[in-house]
């Protein structure tokens, strides 16, 4: 017997595959690993504990938590999430295979991903909508590669300075490797610089321009016009959005972009350390055999009964390698399912009644914090919805705001440089959060 509650292998199990592997010992199958670089000691791991010590034991930790109000956004927000979509995800008819190859056992990953593409092309205008990538970044990462493919011969794609630099950091680590030329659009007191964007398509050889709405600084650009320009240079348009303001924003299809992709993570998704986020990634009907991932459509059986397929995965698990579009895989988990029962609870209204109330809460934060006289809006022209970016008046420091926000309990923002901030509202944040946030920061009464 193995002494080992989750190692099912006996004595016997290992000494026979160790014969098959021609050793004598375990160690003996780490003979190539140097032995400075081997664990000379026993893991230091405590007693194990019962069901109810363990619940004390994190129930303890979580009392170290510290509940904020937050203010930071940058392509990651905090809504609420209905509780019903927690129960919703729970469900066990949507708790099918992994990878839906067989339709006949996945019906419930295929209706979730059906359904959650139905809504995406909804809200951004699109006509297709794949099963979902990792993040945002990846999405246009893979948006820019679709839109390579498109073009053949063209390898140079433009990138707007006002798109959120992670989503840069990420298109550049991608295009290294695929021999595709990322050249950056100046912004203009935050926004895309137009009139520098035309002479750069002038040049030619320009596969895609990547443009950002809401942008980085949380501006809404005006792109009216900006697609019959990049068109008439045969490129493409690809409209990087966090996915909850196309609610209330014109949609990408409207803009006349030929791709839209993003983040999803403000579909109710929970902040947590980072992840998990989800990116979404959808175009026009003549691009989607470029399209990576899956696409799941509705048909019927046999018996006249309504069914979900997968109807296109052009990757390399069912093509030559050589021949894939993409080699990434779908997020097309719980993180869909997420979205997907977000949305259907939200309905349209639900979703433009968050962003009214992410603006109102955003514009009277601004307000407030401008009258301390401690900030200033850095580009007060420009229309936001949620999001802004504030210049901080001397001797203060970001630093010094951000770490005497936290003192209060309050995530102030994030931290552009070193005297401002990029701060945002959501649904979220109440008036009594805004109030303590803009107190922190009045001057002092004689």
């Amino acid at each position: 017997m193995n002494s080992h509650r989750y190692l099912p292998h006996t004595g016997e199990d290992i000494a026979r595959m160790l014969r098959c592997c021609g050793v004598t010992a375990v160690d003996d199958l780490y003979a190539d690993v140097p032995p400075q670089l081997r664990l000379a000691k026993g893991y230091d791991l405590p007693q194990g504990m019962s069901e109810p010590e363990l619940r004390g034991y994190f129930a303890a930790l979580g009392r170290l938590n510290r509940e904020m109000a937050c203010f930071a956004g940058a392509g990651f927000y905090r809504h609420y999430t209905p509780s019903a979509v927690t129960s919703i995800l729970s469900r066990s008819e949507f708790a099918t295979a992994y990878t839906p190859y067989q339709p006949e056992i996945s019906q419930g990953t295929l209706q979730y991903i059906f359904e959650y593409q139905s809504m995406m092309c909804a809200l951004t205008g699109m006509e297709v909508s794949n099963a979902s990538i990792y993040d945002g970044a990846t999405a246009t990462a893979e948006a820019v590669n679709m839109a390579v493919a498109s073009a053949r011969r063209r390898k140079r794609v433009l990138l707007s300075a006002t798109v959120a630099p992670a989503v840069a950091q990420v298109l550049a680590t991608y295009a290294s490797g695929a021999g595709i030329v990322i050249e950056v659009i100046p912004e203009d007191r935050g926004t895309t610089s137009i009139p520098e964007m035309e002479k750069m398509l002038g040049a030619g050889d320009v596969a895609a321009v990547v443009l950002s709405q809401p942008n980085y600084y949380g501006i809404v650009e005006d792109y009216s016009g900006v697609a019959d320009k990049i068109h008439a240079a045969k490129a493409l348009m690809i409209l990087n959005s966090h996915a909850s303001p196309l609610g209330v924003l014109r949609t990408p299809a409207e803009w006349g972009a030929d791709i839209a992709c993003g983040e999803a993570q403000s579909l109710g998704m929970p902040l947590n350390y980072g992840g998990p986020g989800l990116g979404y990634l959808c175009c026009r009907k003549s691009l989607m055999r470029k399209l990576p991932g899956r696409v799941v459509g509705a048909t019927t059986d046999r018996e006249g009964r309504r069914c979900f397929v997968l109807t296109l995965q052009a990757r390399e698990q069912h093509i030559r390698r050589q021949k894939a579009t993409s080699n990434i895989c779908s997020n097309q988990g719980i993180m869909t399912l997420h979205a997907a029962a977000y949305l259907s609870l939200m309905g349209a209204e639900g979703l433009r009644k968050v962003n009214e109330l992410s603006s109102a809460a955003a514009h009277s934060l601004a307000e407030g914090l401008v009258a301390t006289g401690a900030f200033a809006l850095r580009y007060p022209e420009r229309p936001f919805l949620n999001e802004f970016v504030l210049d901080i008046a001397a001797p203060l420091t970001a630093d010094e705001v951000i770490a005497s926000a936290a003192a209060a309990g309050i995530v102030a923002g994030v931290k552009l440089d070193g005297s401002s901030i990029l701060v945002a509202a959501t649904e979220m944040c109440t008036p009594e959060d805004i109030n303590r946030y803009v107190e922190l920061f009045k001057p002092a009464r004689k």
